[in-house]
């Protein structure tokens, strides 16, 4: 009774989000709630050894241990499953958690007899705090993503595909869908994460793709919440209220805000001119508008929570928070021995997450190593006696972390063909100053004000000097700012060449590294506009804040004019769909979708199923899709991106077409066997792209196990 006294306002809050989540979700919620018990009893289990990591902040890392207990729990399921030592299933998803969980138990004793246990009775009533928020967030994108759940359009078949194709098989790395001699030659990590839950939680993918999207938007706002407000706290000391709106603004930048271009082509024009403006224009400016050869892409956190997408860049963004807040963890420690460099645990977990950042998403590994170098640069040579010490300490923390990276990514690396990066060239084309002012000029004006205040305030006459009078949080910030702004800037120096260089030269290398660029800047602006407005001495501190929050505010109607035009009035809950992401089969693939839904139930393990390929974000490769069975070939543009062989791609474009129109029985059945078809699906793809497709012939040399007059599924050579 004492302790719901104390905690009702929570535990009234907690019981309102579980009933809301009823009403809201329907059927659905039975597996929202599942996935939010799952995850908040990885939180809790995990906390003896996130305390550890984060025993500088207030929660002890509270949110940030459940990014931190899927990643182990998750990567220690992946490691021997993809050595070939364990089956990836249900069983071995619990049962390695389990372990995890155990390995914690006893972590958690040992603490209690040494009484240093991380949770402490201030820190409780602010984790379940900092719990509503997430929950409120995760609750709200899953009821947003309930009225656009399709796995339809954009690259979903891919994501969807790589998450059925892990549901379905117990191997990893799994064969590719889209080329089936072969196993996949991508970073699946993301997908991989997803399905890990889903095995975790006995779920179905079907809804889980869209539960993932939820979970990762979720933690997007609370992982800079955390994180900043600690921040804001170590810089203000009693400043309670300010540190809370810090967190409040970060996670608002980092994850429901959009860039100045919406309030300038979203907002002014509109009411100017009365021009319309689609919610996409705002991640495809430079280059769209007006058109050239250098189209480019700036995506950022709320576009691709919208859009709907389970792709590397976005799954992985709890990840990156993670890695973001254990760095400042590490910060914190300015008592912690500096004689002795290596093995501190933050910087080790760091390294870890970077090797999952090799499987997960490429580009972020090569970001965040950058930035935790620069990290680990700048806080040693504040702490160091001397120039040489800090940077002597910082080498030997840079090869650590790269080190124990490598080894952990081992596994994924030894198989992977990076054959898709062709090398790095400098830029030919470059943006217009004025669309980079649209775009960057908030962020880049606020951090200049900062770096201007910074030197009025210390006036240094040395580096070190100014290094060592700064303190933590401003280091931090400071550190992050200049990393976004070289972020910014690279994409107008080099480029990462791949097969778009015609037309879009650095679009991929400005979509990655921008992507990144835009959360630093949200932690930044929620750390620095908070400050600026309550700087009462400057009073054009004050006005900047005054203006750069308004701004911010501005640029956050994105997300709701975007959920708008995407996802239509989700006020009226009759538009609400449900999460079931494969249930577009019915209105777009009507005559198909009960061959779809006989091949999900009635056949086990990874049969290749042949069907008809086709151009990359095409209707083609809906089976191999939504079933995760491997068909010979699919989205050529992506399998060209992939692995780079055109010869070989063509040559089985030309023998799919052979299959399904020659006259020649011996010839089909030939290639059927080179091939290992199990199944031939002849749908309304095919018949739409082999007008002269010769059914007869295919009838007549073998089983049907399914027609239903527009469909059939025809057994091939290797099942016979």
């Amino acid at each position: 009774m004492n302790t719901f006294l104390k905690y009702k306002f929570e535990i009234l809050a907690s019981a309102s989000l579980a009933a809301l989540s009823v009403w809201l979700l329907g059927d659905d919620s039975k597996t929202f709630l599942a996935w939010w018990l799952a995850v908040l009893v990885l939180g809790c289990t995990f906390m003896p050894f996130t305390g550890l990591l984060f025993s500088g902040f207030q929660d002890k890392g509270w949110l940030f241990s459940k990014a931190i207990a899927i990643a182990i729990a998750g990567y220690l399921t992946w490691l021997p499953t993809a050595l070939g030592i364990l089956k990836f299933t249900s069983a071995s998803c619990i049962a390695i958690t389990f372990l995890c969980i155990g390995a914690n138990a006893l972590l958690a004793f040992i603490q209690h007899r040494q009484k240093t246990c991380p949770l402490t009775e201030p820190s409780c009533r602010l984790m379940v705090q900092e719990e509503l928020i997430f929950v409120a967030l995760f609750l709200f994108w899953a009821y947003v993503a309930g009225f656009r759940p399709q796995a339809y359009g954009e690259e979903k078949f891919m994501d969807f595909g790589f998450m059925a194709a892990m549901m379905r098989g117990t191997e990893l790395p799994f064969p590719d869908i889209w080329y089936s001699q072969s196993p996949v030659n991508y970073y699946y990590g993301g997908q991989y994460y997803a399905v890990f839950l889903t095995k975790l939680t006995l779920a179905q993918a079907s809804s889980t793709y869209n539960l993932m999207r939820a979970l990762v938007a979720g933690m997007a706002f609370a992982l800079p919440f955390s994180l900043v407000r600690q921040a804001a706290k170590d810089y203000y000391g009693k400043g309670k209220r300010r540190a809370v709106w810090s967190g409040l603004l970060a996670g608002l930048a980092v994850s429901l805000c959009g860039n100045m271009h919406y309030v300038i082509y979203g907002i002014i024009l509109p009411l100017v001119t009365g021009s319309d403006f689609w919610f996409p224009e705002s991640t495809r400016y430079i280059g769209h508008n007006p058109e050239t050869y250098d189209q480019t892409i700036h995506e950022f956190p709320a576009y691709s929570f919208i859009q709907g997408d389970l792709h590397a860049h976005m799954v992985n963004i709890y990840f990156v928070l993670s890695v973001l807040g254990l760095l400042y963890a590490w910060m914190k420690r300015e008592g912690c021995s500096r004689r002795k460099a290596l093995f501190q645990m933050p910087l080790l977990m760091c390294g870890i997450f970077l090797g999952i950042f090799q499987w997960s998403n490429a580009w972020d590994f090569a970001i965040y190593y950058v930035i935790i170098c620069g990290i680990c640069f700048f806080t040693n040579l504040k702490w160091s006696q001397n120039w040489k010490d800090g940077i002597f300490t910082s080498v030997a923390q840079w090869v650590e972390v790269l080190v124990l990276s490598i080894l952990a990514a081992l596994p994924f690396t030894l198989q992977f063909d990076s054959g898709m990066a062709q090398g790095i060239r400098l830029v030919k084309n470059h943006s217009a100053f004025y669309q980079l002012c649209v775009l960057w000029a908030l962020p880049v004006a606020i951090v200049i004000v900062f770096l201007v205040k910074l030197f009025l305030e210390h006036k240094p006459s040395h580096p070190m000097e100014w290094l060592k009078g700064m303190k933590t949080p401003d280091l931090f910030i400071l550190t992050l700012a200049l990393c976004a702004l070289g972020l910014i800037l690279l994409p107008e120096v080099i480029y990462l060449r791949d097969i778009y260089e015609e037309v879009a030269a650095r679009s991929n290398t400005m979509f990655k590294l921008t992507y990144q660029a835009f959360i630093l800047f949200g932690i930044c602006m929620g750390f620095l506009l908070i400050r600026f407005l309550t700087d009462k001495p400057c009073k054009w501190i004050r006005v900047t804040g005054i203006l750069g929050t308004a701004c911010l505010l501005l640029t956050s109607g994105y997300t709701a004019t975007a959920i708008k035009q995407w996802n239509g009035e989700i006020w009226n809950r009759e538009g609400y769909l449900g999460l079931d992401a494969t249930a577009f089969l019915e209105s777009q693939f009507p005559q198909d979708e009960p061959a779809i839904r006989w091949l999900q139930t009635q056949i086990t393990g990874t049969p290749v199923v042949l069907e008809a390929p086709g151009t990359s974000y095409s209707n083609y490769c809906r089976v191999s899709a939504m079933t995760g069975l491997p068909t010979v070939l699919g989205w050529y543009t992506h399998e060209h991106l992939w692995r780079g062989d055109t010869e070989d791609l063509n040559f089985k474009t030309a023998q799919i077409e052979t299959i399904y129109t020659s006259t020649n029985e011996a010839e089909v059945r030939s290639l059927l066997d080179e091939f290992q078809v199990s199944y031939i699906f002849i749908g309304q793809m095919e018949r739409e792209k082999y007008l002269n497709l010769n059914e007869s012939l295919l009838r007549s040399m073998g089983e049907v196990v399914y027609d239903n007059g527009a469909t059939i599924i025809q057994v091939g050579a290797a099942k016979e």
